[in-house]
């Protein structure tokens, strides 16, 4: 049984599709962020967005919705992704497929990454690329014929919320390229449990303190699940009342938005 909504003091806030969109900001996030820090509480943002670093988006929060927040408050799939091979791959050879912003901040973070197929390379990692191109498909392939060289990406999202709707993402590509190679890769974002035990570590607080928000049921309420904390859907992305019927990833609070999360928090 989950725990009473009141009884929350960390947050973990997905950000396309449940507390924003784009440039917009929903109505009732920004006060819910004030309760938040009114009660002692904190709010880390985990997204599965590998373009904008931490930086970015404290910028984009500060231009776009007048909130002021910090780098460490932004838990993102590439920082996830960064982590993991600093771990594991830090003096190897790394083929990524993304944008030339995601590949620029791995290399300012020491590691050695090349975009074309070669010999030595110890793993390859696929993110969102809106600069996605036939050629870097036809270089990821080259690279995961060889079943040896282990197959990562940052997230599994199929589609990234837009203004008009939504565009693929990562999953969509990282789905061209399995059904070319016969290979699925292991992803390092949500819905991995890591970023769940990494903002408990960070911040302190317990379990039964914890609520991951978030409108993707494969993802954001599946990252929850997986972390062994309490979930809560909003149907303003991906996901809709119907979809509850039959889902694997069943959310422990379900709202139609941010505002009315708030209302109940109250």
């Amino acid at each position: 049984m989950a725990a009473p909504l009141q009884q929350k003091k960390l947050f973990l806030f997905d950000i396309d599709g449940t507390i924003a969109v784009g440039d917009t900001l929903f109505d009732g996030s920004a006060a819910l962020l004030d309760h938040i820090a009114a009660i002692g509480g904190k709010a880390y943002f985990i997204t599965n967005n590998s373009t904008r670093s931490g930086r970015d988006y404290v910028e984009k929060f500060r231009r776009a919705f007048h909130l002021e927040t910090s780098e460490d408050q932004f838990i993102t799939s590439g920082y996830m992704t960064l982590r993991f091979l600093k771990e594991r791959y830090a003096d190897g050879r790394i083929y990524v497929l993304g944008t030339s912003s995601f590949i620029k901040e791995l290399r300012r973070n020491g590691l050695h990454i090349t975009e074309t197929a070669e010999d030595g390379i110890a793993c390859a990692v696929t993110a969102y690329d809106s600069e996605l191109t036939y050629q870097k498909l036809v270089q990821a392939c080259k690279v995961l014929s060889d079943p040896n060289i282990p197959f990562y990406a940052t997230n599994p999202d199929l589609c990234c919320p837009v203004d008009f709707g939504f565009v693929p993402d990562c999953g969509a590509i990282c789905n061209m390229i399995a059904d070319s190679v016969g290979r699925r890769p292991e992803y390092l974002g949500k819905p991995s449990p890591s970023v769940v035990e990494l903002c408990l570590s960070l911040s302190g607080f317990s379990k039964e303190e914890t609520l991951v928000v978030g409108d993707r049921l494969y993802t954001d309420i599946a990252c929850g699940i997986n972390g062994g904390v309490d979930t809560c859907v909003v149907f303003t992305g991906e996901a809709s009342p119907e979809d509850m019927a039959d889902t694997p990833y069943p959310a422990d609070y379900r709202f139609a938005n941010i505002k009315e999360l708030l209302s109940s928090l109250a």
